[in-house]
């Protein structure tokens, strides 16, 4: 499926730039509907003014492209071609190009210098800003399958806490979550699955390992899935066996704070009222210290987009813009919570497509 190429278009005539070249596999699997992770080799979707766009692959993806839903030409190189040389005078053929514009967060100072030394009379300007802007609005379709990649987060938490008991280490659950939702018809994870237990709790980007799960231990969970190119993330955290008056404290306010800006959502507010929301919340509980991250993130065909819900971001909030909400609290020796939603912006509030219950769990 190809989307907003058309938009695109009209932004390089409005700004006066010739052509747009993408890079960046997301961005190109955005735009053309073909999903390929290339490695070391190059992708690339050239989109121009009037001209007809193209899509440039390994040559071993070839037959991949013309068996997809891509209508228009593709070009390929081999291992021993320069695939720069190629895309430039393909570029070449489409437009003057005196005004090229690339995503200069994604592109390589390597690749940049190359493409500057085949296109020494061209200017670049940086395509990233329009990009995000035209994948933060999600149109019914995106929101249809970011709900369906939610409920499989819902289920793959569901097992995830289904398989907790004493001695089982964190490595193990995260492999049972993660043969289940293969079973499920899941290809990819959104990252790699968190499964943490314990003092590792506290680590807000820990990694499993053979910690084993032990009575009295909080066990977080961060997870998502890549479902039909879009990608889900949800954390919880739940209790094995009864924990302590401190554990229990910090879990109610994340709690408090994260249902807080949850129900603060709304077009027209700005991301920093939202992550004050919760923020102030952690912060007179006594906690503000331990809340070291942004409260959340855009949500799409990327697990981290566009925007930042940060205290210093002052953007307005949009209906149908997607992002997560996942207030923390981390205090080392004693515990780690986080909880976190999947949230669409509608005119007079969200709605929520993450779904797995949310008060505390106690698993005995």
């Amino acid at each position: 499926m190809e989307k907003n190429i058309d938009v695109l278009q009209h932004w390089l005539t409005e700004e006066a730039i010739d052509a747009c070249l993408i890079t960046n596999p997301e961005n190109v699997a955005y735009f053309s509907g073909y999903v390929s992770e290339p490695h070391e080799r190059v992708l690339a979707l050239a989109v121009f003014q009037e001209a007809e766009p193209f899509l440039f692959v390994p040559g071993l993806e070839i037959e991949d492209v013309k068996g997809g839903d891509w209508s228009h030409p593709v070009y390929g190189y081999s291992d021993i071609e320069n695939p720069w040389e190629i895309i430039t005078s393909q570029l070449k053929n489409r437009a003057s190009l005196s005004n090229l514009a690339v995503e200069k967060g994604h592109m390589t100072v390597e690749r940049y210098e190359i493409l500057q030394s085949l296109l020494p009379d061209s200017a670049f300007a940086n395509a990233e800003e329009k990009i995000q802007m035209i994948r933060l609005i999600k149109t019914p379709e995106e929101l249809q399958i970011l709900k369906e990649a939610a409920l499989l987060a819902d289920y793959a938490v569901e097992v995830g806490v289904s398989e907790i008991a004493e001695g089982k280490t964190e490595a193990e659950i995260v492999a049972k979550i993660e043969f289940e939702m293969k079973k499920k018809g899941v290809t990819a994870m959104s990252f790699d699955t968190m499964v943490l237990t314990g003092k590792n709790g506290a680590l807000p980007h820990g990694t499993p390992g053979d910690t084993k799960i032990q009575k009295g231990d909080l066990v977080l969970f961060d997870l998502g899935v890549v479902h039909k190119g879009y990608c889900s993330d949800i954390t919880r955290t739940v209790a094995f066996g009864d924990i302590s008056a401190e554990q229990e404290k910090i879990y109610q306010t994340v709690l408090e704070a994260q249902e807080a800006a949850v129900a603060a959502v709304q077009s027209g507010k700005t991301a920093k009222d939202i992550d004050l929301t919760a923020r102030n919340i952690i912060a007179e509980a006594g906690y503000g210290d331990y809340f070291p991250h942004r409260l959340g993130h855009g949500l799409g065909a990327s697990v981290h987009e566009f925007p930042s819900i940060t205290e210093t971001n002052e953007m307005p909030l949009q209906t149908n813009m997607v992002f997560t909400i996942e207030p923390g609290i981390y205090v080392p020796e004693v515990a780690g919570v986080r909880i976190e939603d999947d949230i669409v912006v509608t005119e007079n509030g969200c709605t929520v497509l993450t779904e797995y219950p949310k008060g505390l769990q106690v698993i005995r």
